[in-house]
């Protein structure tokens, strides 16, 4: 029953494929076929309870609306600052620093999207950096895909660790294998003592930001080279490759210190520390000359305006001017409040508003359904608050704030139908796992399945499996709580080390988030830029196949047999 559970598992995702990415079908025809397909295998083979099934529905509703919260705080936002005058002085500013949109999409996306990553993650990299992006005058396809392609090395680290001490830590902790393999490495010398299990999750955050570390070097690379192959007027990648002096500098200036804090302080700081420094020394850089490109590039002026490559719109700016320190407030704002918010006494305060519902029971309490939902430490709430900021700082008239709550609310309700089906998809797919059939759930039955037939060559294979849930999911932290214990056994069953065959999963759950569908779906609709997402994924499947071809191979080569 294991092969055939596996492919009839498989066929939703299969079915994601080829209609959003192969024929190009909008996210909002996709998903609702997606949905019905996991419902009937769900209910069918599996043999899910109607309950169960519509709990896990109402659940991914729930987690559909925290995603639009956050899509209309960023909408909201940039339809304020365009009804404000400050898009024209960010724009302008910028330029003074590079007027080339290969060093822009560096520097904001890379450098600044790592470190809202570091602070905030569960996508909210592209919820600023792409419409910053926009406001610089990117096409809103090359912003939401440079936006979206950031998402993979700094998110292991995101929302301070999160991926590691919540996902990794969750999926592990008190489990027989795992206490087993603690007490082995006691009598041998390794990890000991109390500490021992936080130990552990340490030794395995080294090894992710080394695997990062490595990988993550050329993400710089594809940012670049996406902009000049789909974007550019001669649809070229060697004037992406025309930067690459920068592109390695920057990747440099975040990788260095990302792994130096993860191996010296811990899971909480690469990407909120390494971002910063990214930031700071691409930009001083960047001002200062150095590495730049000899010849300047720009956006192909032909594209079509159906395409998703049109500029932003120009909109009618009040007739005073903002400097381009106050324009850049609102975004200070929102950073400086996702930073705040990890305060710890702040923290534990904001935890008090913590929703939750348990929306079915379970014989086994971790098998219940429940959602949660703390709307004051939602990005969205951090966005609507700089919103709030712009409108009264700024003095933006009573009619532009209208005007921007239509702009907002129309392109959120765009997104809406794609997310509404695609995140219950997800949450029926996860939750197979109570089921009268016996069977492992859904993704577990997939991760079996390619155990079996890959064997001895696993590390080679780890890491797509965490791609693989993150895909489904959405999240790293989703996929490293719900396959970090089946990398670990693979790992002592077949004699490789397993914290580095944990490591490979989170590295591969990072990669995942490039593709997922209901990320990208996100990313499209605060670009204003809905039915694109395959195009989308098009292009963020060449970096997502390069870094997970590049964590098989390092996998192979760190994963020592255990003797």
């Amino acid at each position: 029953m294991g092969s055939s559970a596996a492919l009839l598992a498989m066929f939703p995702l299969f079915l994601v494929f080829v209609l959003l990415v192969g024929w190009q079908w909008p996210a909002r025809r996709t998903m609702p076929l997606c949905y019905l397909a996991t419902l009937l295998i769900g209910l069918f083979y599996w043999q899910m309870t109607w309950s169960r099934i519509l709990a896990a529905t109402v659940e991914g509703l729930i987690i559909a609306a925290m995603l639009l919260y956050i899509v209309f705080g960023a909408l909201l936002l940039l339809a304020m600052l365009k009804h404000s005058g400050a898009v024209s002085a960010i724009r302008d500013g910028f330029r003074k620093i590079s007027p080339d949109p290969r060093i822009q999409a560096v520097i904001v996306g890379w450098a600044f999207g790592s470190f809202i990553e570091g602070a905030a993650g569960f996508g909210t990299p592209a919820a600023v950096a792409g419409p910053l992006l926009v406001i610089l005058g990117f096409p809103p396809l090359a912003a939401a895909t440079a936006s979206v392609t950031i998402q993979s090395t700094p998110v292991s680290f995101g929302a301070v660790g999160t991926p590691i001490l919540v996902g990794v830590n969750k999926g592990l902790q008190d489990q027989p294998a795992v206490l087993d393999y603690l007490a082995d490495h006691a009598m041998t010398g390794g990890l000991t003592g109390s500490v021992a299990y936080e130990q552990l999750l340490f030794e395995i955050g080294r090894r992710v930001a080394l695997l990062h570390g490595v990988i993550g070097l050329l993400i710089p690379f594809f940012v670049v080279c996406l902009l000049t192959r789909f974007f550019g007027a001669r649809r070229s990648w060697r004037e992406g490759l025309a930067v690459w002096q920068f592109c390695l500098f920057s990747g440099l200036a975040f990788c260095i210190p990302y792994a130096i804090f993860a191996w010296t302080l811990g899971p909480k700081f690469p990407s909120l520390l390494g971002g910063p420094v990214a930031l700071v020394l691409s930009t001083l850089a960047a001002r200062a000359g150095w590495f730049q490109p000899k010849v300047p590039w720009n956006f192909a002026e032909s594209a079509s305006p159906n395409s998703g490559q049109t500029r932003a719109e120009e909109t009618p700016m009040p007739s005073w001017s903002l400097g381009v320190r106050m324009a850049w407030l609102p975004y200070a704002v929102v950073a400086g409040l996702l930073v705040l918010e990890q305060w710890g006494p702040l923290k534990n305060l904001l935890a008090r508003a913590n929703w939750e519902w348990t929306i079915t029971s379970a014989d086994v309490a971790s098998l219940a359904i429940v959602a949660r939902w703390n709307v004051l430490t939602s990005p969205g709430t951090a966005f609507l608050l700089a919103v709030l900021f712009t409108v009264v700082v700024f003095a933006v008239p009573r009619q532009g704030v209208l005007n921007a709550f239509s702009e907002a609310g129309q392109k959120t309700l765009a997104a809406a139908l794609a997310l509404i089906f695609a995140v219950p998809a997800v949450r029926i797919f996860i939750h197979s796992n109570v089921n009268g059939a016996g069977l492992a759930g859904m993704p577990q039955e997939l991760a079996l399945a390619v155990s079996q037939w890959v064997g001895q060559i696993w590390p080679a294979f780890a890491a797509g499996i965490g791609a693989l849930e993150a895909f489904i999911a959405g999240s790293n932290t989703i996929s490293n709580m719900t396959f970090a214990l089946f990398q670990f056994e693979v790992a002592l069953k077949t004699a490789l080390d397993p914290l580095w065959i944990v490591a490979l999963q989170a590295v591969g759950g990072a990669a995942g988030n490039m593709v997922c569908v209901h990320n990208v779906v996100a990313a499209a609709a605060t670009v204003g830029l809905v039915g694109q997402e395959g195009k989308i994924i098009r292009q963020t499947i060449i970096p997502t196949v390069y870094y997970l071809l590049a964590a098989g191979l390092l996998g192979l080569a760190f994963c020592h047999r255990r003797g």
